[in-house]
C-alpha cells in the first residue's frame, strides 16, 4: 500500500494544475489517470477549435502559444503534454480507480486498477466527457449511433442524422456536410443553440436557411432502426432514410465515485455535488471537487478557463489545515 499526502483522479487540465500546486507544496501526491494525458481533449474532434482563446488556457506561468487566437486540439494536446514534463508532475497513465472509501480515521483508501493506496486527501478532477447522455430509445444501442465523433472522412456521401443544436452538433454538421455528406439535424428547442460560437453561428444558419442542412426544431428522436430513424416533429411523425447518427447530446459527470464516498447532490434538475465555493471542499471532509464535475449535470457553467483556480483554493486550503495540525 502507498501512503501518499494527496491522491487527485484525473490527468486533464485541472488535474494538472492541482499537480502544479502540490509540487509548490512540496506534497507527495499521485494523478492517477484512466486514459491518455488530458484524456477528454484526445478523445475531442480531430479539428476542433477552443473557444477559449490560449492566453486563458494557460497554467503555472507558462505561455500557451498558439498560431490564431483559438487553439486548436493537437495545439493543446501539446501544452499540457509540455506541462506536464516542465513540472515534473507524478502521472500514472491508464490507470483506473475502482474504489474509493473513507477511514474511521478520516483518510481515504483507493483501490485502482494496478495499486492500493492510503491517502490524506483526495480531489476529484474527472470531468464529465467519459459518460454521454443517453436518449433512451429503442435502437440507440445499433451500431451507427455514435456520442463521440473525431472526423468527417466515414460520412461521405451517407445520410447523416445530427441530434444536439449546441457546439458539438453544429459543429459536426458543418463538417460532415461540407466533406459531402447529407445531413439533417434534430433539435429539441426551436432553433440553434445561442451560445455556440460567435463565428459559427451564422454559418449554420445560412445553411439552414438555404436548405443544404435540413433542420427539425422542437424535435426528438423516437426509434432508431437499421435503415431508418423516426422522429417526432411539430407536425406529427416522420420516418427518414439514414446511415448514421451522431448523436451531440452532451455528456455527464461520473457520479459512481461522488456516491461511493457519499457526496451530496443538489435536488434540483442540475444535481450539482455539494462542495465549500471558497475552499472545493465536498461535504465530505478532505475530499475535494475541482473543474467542470462541480457543475453535475450543468455541463455549460464550468470550463477549463474558469476552473483552473479551483487549484490554487483547494491547495491553500489543504496547507492551512496541515499548519493548525502543526500546531
Amino acid at each position: 500500500m502507498k501512503k501518499i499526502d494527496v491522491l487527485i483522479v484525473g490527468a486533464g487540465p485541472i488535474g494538472l494544475a492541482c499537480g502544479i500546486e502540490a509540487e509548490k507544496n512540496k506534497l507527495n501526491y499521485v494523478i492517477l489517470e484512466k486514459g491518455t494525458l488530458v484524456n477528454s481533449i484526445y478523445n475531442y474532434p480531430v479539428n476542433m477549435t477552443f473557444f477559449s482563446t490560449s492566453e486563458k488556457l494557460e497554467m503555472g506561468n507558462i505561455p500557451f502559444m498558439s498560431i490564431n487566437k483559438q487553439p486548436t486540439r493537437p495545439e493543446a494536446l501539446e501544452y499540457y503534454r509540455r506541462i506536464a514534463k516542465h513540472f515534473d508532475l507524478k502521472v500514472s497513465l491508464y490507470e483506473e480507480v475502482k474504489q474509493l472509501k473513507k477511514l474511521d480515521d478520516g483518510t481515504f483508501l483507493i483501490e485502482s486498477s494496478k495499486e492500493t493506496y492510503l491517502a490524506e486527501k483526495v480531489v476529484l478532477s474527472t470531468g464529465f466527457y467519459d459518460l454521454p447522455n443517453k436518449m433512451n430509445v429503442p435502437g440507440e444501442d445499433l451500431p451507427k449511433v455514435t456520442h463521440y465523433y473525431k472526423e468527417p472522412w466515414p460520412y461521405i456521401g451517407q445520410k447523416v442524422i445530427v441530434i444536439g443544436g449546441g457546439n458539438s452538433g453544429v459543429d459536426v454538421a458543418l463538417e460532415t456536410w461540407r466533406k459531402g455528406a447529407e445531413v439533417t439535424m434534430v433539435l429539441k428547442d426551436e432553433s440553434v443553440d445561442r451560445t455556440v460560437k460567435y463565428w459559427v453561428l451564422p454559418d449554420i444558419e445560412n445553411r439552414i436557411k438555404e436548405g443544404s442542412i435540413k433542420a427539425y426544431y422542437n424535435s426528438s428522436i423516437k426509434e432508431i432502426k437499421e435503415k431508418e430513424v423516426v422522429i417526432e416533429t411539430e407536425n406529427g411523425e416522420e420516418t427518414l432514410e439514414n446511415d448514421y447518427v451522431l448523436a451531440m447530446t452532451g455528456y455527464k459527470p461520473n457520479y459512481e465515485l461522488l456516491n461511493q464516498l457519499g457526496v451530496e447532490l443538489t435536488l434540483d434538475e442540475k444535481r450539482r455535488p455539494c462542495f465549500d465555493g471558497k475552499s472545493q471542499e465536498s461535504n465530505v471532509p478532505g475530499l475535494y471537487l475541482a473543474g467542470v464535475v462541480c457543475g453535475g449535470l450543468n455541463t455549460r457553467e464550468f470550463f477549463i478557463e474558469n476552473t483552473i483556480v479551483h487549484a490554487h483554493a483547494i491547495f491553500e486550503d489543504i496547507m492551512s489545515k496541515r499548519k493548525q495540525v502543526l500546531k
